[in-house]
Protein backbone atom coordinates (compact mmCIF):
# COMPACT_ATOMS: atom_id res chain seq x y z
CA UNK A 1 0.00 0.00 0.00
CA UNK A 2 2.93 2.34 -0.58
CA UNK A 3 1.73 5.39 -2.49
CA UNK A 4 3.35 7.83 -4.86
CA UNK A 5 0.44 9.81 -6.26
CA UNK A 6 -0.55 12.09 -3.38
CA UNK A 7 -3.35 9.88 -2.06
CA UNK A 8 -5.29 11.49 0.76
CA UNK A 9 -6.97 9.86 3.75
CA UNK A 10 -9.22 11.24 6.47
CA UNK A 11 -9.15 9.23 9.70
CA UNK A 12 -11.29 10.57 12.53
CA UNK A 13 -10.16 10.00 16.10
CA UNK A 14 -6.47 9.87 15.28
CA UNK A 15 -4.87 10.66 18.64
CA UNK A 16 -5.00 7.16 20.14
CA UNK A 17 -6.03 3.56 19.60
CA UNK A 18 -6.83 2.22 16.15
CA UNK A 19 -7.15 5.70 14.66
CA UNK A 20 -3.59 6.59 15.63
CA UNK A 21 -2.23 3.20 14.54
CA UNK A 22 -3.90 3.47 11.13
CA UNK A 23 -2.99 7.12 10.57
CA UNK A 24 0.65 6.46 11.48
CA UNK A 25 0.86 3.49 9.12
CA UNK A 26 -0.68 5.43 6.24
CA UNK A 27 1.77 8.29 6.80
CA UNK A 28 4.67 5.83 6.79
CA UNK A 29 3.40 4.47 3.48
CA UNK A 30 3.38 7.87 1.81
CA UNK A 31 -0.20 9.00 2.27
CA UNK A 32 -1.35 12.50 3.09
CA UNK A 33 -3.45 12.18 6.24
CA UNK A 34 -6.04 14.49 7.75
CA UNK A 35 -7.00 13.45 11.26
CA UNK A 36 -8.66 14.91 14.31
CA UNK A 37 -9.39 14.45 18.02
CA UNK A 38 -10.89 16.40 20.88
CA UNK A 39 -7.66 16.47 22.91
CA UNK A 40 -5.47 18.97 21.05
CA UNK A 41 -2.28 18.33 23.02
CA UNK A 42 -2.46 14.56 22.63
CA UNK A 43 -3.33 14.85 18.95
CA UNK A 44 -0.49 17.19 18.06
CA UNK A 45 2.11 15.19 19.97
CA UNK A 46 0.94 11.74 18.81
CA UNK A 47 1.61 12.30 15.11
CA UNK A 48 4.78 13.45 13.36
CA UNK A 49 5.15 17.04 12.19
CA UNK A 50 5.07 16.74 8.42
CA UNK A 51 3.64 18.59 5.41
CA UNK A 52 1.71 15.38 4.73
CA UNK A 53 -0.07 15.46 8.10
CA UNK A 54 -2.97 17.75 9.01
CA UNK A 55 -4.15 17.56 12.62
CA UNK A 56 -7.40 19.29 13.55
CA UNK A 57 -8.45 19.57 17.18
CA UNK A 58 -12.19 19.49 17.66
CA UNK A 59 -15.36 17.47 18.12
CA UNK A 60 -16.71 15.56 15.12
CA UNK A 61 -20.22 16.62 16.15
CA UNK A 62 -19.41 20.30 15.67
CA UNK A 63 -20.40 21.79 12.31
CA UNK A 64 -17.48 24.21 12.22
CA UNK A 65 -15.08 21.33 12.85
CA UNK A 66 -16.70 19.32 10.08
CA UNK A 67 -16.19 22.32 7.80
CA UNK A 68 -12.52 22.43 8.82
CA UNK A 69 -12.09 18.78 7.81
CA UNK A 70 -13.74 19.53 4.47
CA UNK A 71 -11.50 22.56 3.95
CA UNK A 72 -8.38 20.46 4.60
CA UNK A 73 -9.51 17.94 1.99
CA UNK A 74 -10.32 20.76 -0.44
CA UNK A 75 -6.73 21.98 -0.18
CA UNK A 76 -5.57 18.57 -1.37
CA UNK A 77 -8.27 18.47 -4.02
CA UNK A 78 -8.97 14.76 -3.62
CA UNK A 79 -9.94 12.08 -1.11
CA UNK A 80 -9.07 8.41 -1.51
CA UNK A 81 -10.02 7.02 1.90
CA UNK A 82 -12.45 8.16 4.58
CA UNK A 83 -12.39 6.21 7.85
CA UNK A 84 -14.98 6.94 10.53
CA UNK A 85 -13.13 5.78 13.63
CA UNK A 86 -14.04 8.37 16.29
CA UNK A 87 -16.53 6.80 18.71
CA UNK A 88 -18.31 7.36 21.99
CA UNK A 89 -18.87 4.36 24.27
CA UNK A 90 -21.75 5.94 26.15
CA UNK A 91 -23.47 4.64 29.28
CA UNK A 92 -22.99 0.98 30.12
CA UNK A 93 -26.54 0.53 31.34
CA UNK A 94 -29.55 -1.59 30.43
CA UNK A 95 -31.44 0.21 27.67
CA UNK A 96 -34.46 0.66 29.91
CA UNK A 97 -32.32 2.83 32.19
CA UNK A 98 -30.51 4.94 29.59
CA UNK A 99 -31.52 8.62 29.65
CA UNK A 100 -32.61 9.85 26.24
CA UNK A 101 -30.05 12.65 26.35
CA UNK A 102 -27.16 10.19 26.78
CA UNK A 103 -28.48 7.96 24.00
CA UNK A 104 -28.69 11.01 21.73
CA UNK A 105 -25.11 12.02 22.59
CA UNK A 106 -23.81 8.64 21.44
CA UNK A 107 -25.82 8.76 18.23
CA UNK A 108 -24.51 12.24 17.49
CA UNK A 109 -20.90 11.06 17.68
CA UNK A 110 -21.20 7.55 16.23
CA UNK A 111 -23.85 8.08 13.56
CA UNK A 112 -24.89 11.66 12.81
CA UNK A 113 -21.35 13.07 12.68
CA UNK A 114 -20.14 10.39 10.23
CA UNK A 115 -23.13 11.16 8.01
CA UNK A 116 -22.49 14.90 8.09
CA UNK A 117 -18.78 14.52 7.40
CA UNK A 118 -19.39 12.05 4.58
CA UNK A 119 -21.94 14.37 2.99
CA UNK A 120 -19.33 17.14 2.96
CA UNK A 121 -16.59 14.92 1.54
CA UNK A 122 -18.58 12.71 -0.80
CA UNK A 123 -17.84 14.66 -4.00
CA UNK A 124 -14.09 14.22 -3.45
CA UNK A 125 -14.50 10.55 -2.55
CA UNK A 126 -16.56 9.86 -5.67
CA UNK A 127 -14.19 11.77 -7.94
CA UNK A 128 -11.20 9.80 -6.64
CA UNK A 129 -13.12 6.51 -6.69
CA UNK A 130 -12.20 6.26 -3.05
CA UNK A 131 -13.17 3.98 -0.19
CA UNK A 132 -15.51 4.65 2.73
CA UNK A 133 -14.95 2.78 6.01
CA UNK A 134 -16.86 2.68 9.26
CA UNK A 135 -15.18 1.09 12.27
CA UNK A 136 -17.82 -1.21 13.73
CA UNK A 137 -18.01 -3.69 16.59
CA UNK A 138 -19.25 -7.21 17.24
CA UNK A 139 -21.80 -5.47 19.45
CA UNK A 140 -23.48 -4.27 16.25
CA UNK A 141 -24.64 -7.81 15.50
CA UNK A 142 -24.64 -9.43 18.96
CA UNK A 143 -26.79 -8.54 21.96
CA UNK A 144 -24.70 -7.90 25.05
CA UNK A 145 -26.42 -6.62 28.20
CA UNK A 146 -25.55 -2.98 28.99
CA UNK A 147 -23.95 -2.48 25.55
CA UNK A 148 -27.21 -1.51 23.86
CA UNK A 149 -26.56 2.20 23.38
CA UNK A 150 -23.17 1.72 21.74
CA UNK A 151 -24.39 -1.35 19.85
CA UNK A 152 -27.38 0.43 18.36
CA UNK A 153 -25.17 3.27 17.14
CA UNK A 154 -22.74 0.86 15.50
CA UNK A 155 -25.47 -1.21 13.86
CA UNK A 156 -26.89 1.99 12.40
CA UNK A 157 -23.41 3.10 11.29
CA UNK A 158 -22.92 -0.19 9.44
CA UNK A 159 -26.14 0.39 7.53
CA UNK A 160 -25.26 4.02 6.87
CA UNK A 161 -21.82 3.23 5.45
CA UNK A 162 -22.97 0.40 3.22
CA UNK A 163 -25.97 2.32 1.92
CA UNK A 164 -23.79 5.32 1.06
CA UNK A 165 -21.52 2.99 -0.87
CA UNK A 166 -24.43 1.46 -2.77
CA UNK A 167 -25.98 4.83 -3.56
CA UNK A 168 -22.78 6.42 -4.79
CA UNK A 169 -20.89 3.63 -6.52
CA UNK A 170 -17.92 3.61 -4.16
CA UNK A 171 -16.36 0.81 -2.14
CA UNK A 172 -17.71 0.82 1.40
CA UNK A 173 -16.74 -1.36 4.33
CA UNK A 174 -18.02 -1.79 7.86
CA UNK A 175 -15.13 -3.37 9.75
CA UNK A 176 -15.26 -5.04 13.15
CA UNK A 177 -11.69 -4.80 14.48
CA UNK A 178 -12.31 -7.14 17.39
CA UNK A 179 -11.31 -6.51 21.00
CA UNK A 180 -8.31 -4.24 21.37
CA UNK A 181 -6.23 -2.87 24.20
CA UNK A 182 -7.59 0.68 24.08
CA UNK A 183 -8.83 3.29 26.51
CA UNK A 184 -12.41 2.78 25.29
CA UNK A 185 -12.23 -0.96 25.85
CA UNK A 186 -10.80 -0.37 29.31
CA UNK A 187 -13.66 2.01 30.08
CA UNK A 188 -16.10 -0.76 29.21
CA UNK A 189 -14.41 -3.05 31.74
CA UNK A 190 -13.41 -0.76 34.64
CA UNK A 191 -10.95 -2.29 37.04
CA UNK A 192 -10.35 -5.36 34.85
CA UNK A 193 -7.02 -6.36 33.36
CA UNK A 194 -7.31 -6.13 29.56
CA UNK A 195 -3.62 -6.69 28.85
CA UNK A 196 -4.49 -9.92 27.05
CA UNK A 197 -6.28 -7.97 24.31
CA UNK A 198 -4.24 -7.29 21.16
CA UNK A 199 -2.84 -3.86 20.51
CA UNK A 200 -4.55 -1.75 17.83
CA UNK A 201 -1.39 -1.93 15.72
CA UNK A 202 -2.02 -5.64 15.21
CA UNK A 203 -5.34 -4.88 13.50
CA UNK A 204 -3.94 -2.46 10.92
CA UNK A 205 -2.41 -5.09 8.58
CA UNK A 206 -5.79 -6.81 8.34
CA UNK A 207 -7.49 -3.52 7.57
CA UNK A 208 -4.91 -2.69 4.91
CA UNK A 209 -5.43 -6.12 3.36
CA UNK A 210 -9.08 -5.23 2.89
CA UNK A 211 -8.34 -1.78 1.52
CA UNK A 212 -5.81 -3.05 -1.03
CA UNK A 213 -7.73 -6.16 -2.03
CA UNK A 214 -10.70 -6.68 -4.28
CA UNK A 215 -13.33 -7.69 -1.74
CA UNK A 216 -16.79 -6.30 -2.50
CA UNK A 217 -18.43 -3.73 -0.26
CA UNK A 218 -19.78 -5.28 2.91
CA UNK A 219 -19.26 -5.98 6.58
CA UNK A 220 -16.03 -7.75 7.59
CA UNK A 221 -14.29 -8.97 10.72
CA UNK A 222 -10.64 -7.95 10.76
CA UNK A 223 -9.65 -11.35 12.13
CA UNK A 224 -11.09 -13.00 9.00
CA UNK A 225 -8.99 -10.92 6.60
CA UNK A 226 -5.79 -12.67 5.54
CA UNK A 227 -2.69 -10.53 5.71
CA UNK A 228 -0.53 -10.60 2.60
CA UNK A 229 1.59 -8.25 0.58
CA UNK A 230 0.01 -4.80 0.29
CA UNK A 231 0.30 -2.54 -2.68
Amino acid sequence: MNRSHNEVAVVTGGSAGLGLALATTLIDKGWNVVTDARDADRLHTALPASPRVTTLAGDVRDGDHQDAIAAAVARHGRLDLLVHNASELGPMLPLAEVPESLFSDVLETNLLAPLAITQRLLPYLIASRGTLVGISSDAAVEHYPTWGTYAASKAALDHLILTLGEENGIRAYAVDPGDMRTAMHQAAFPGEDISDRPLPESVVPHLLALLTGDEPSGRYRAADLAVGATR
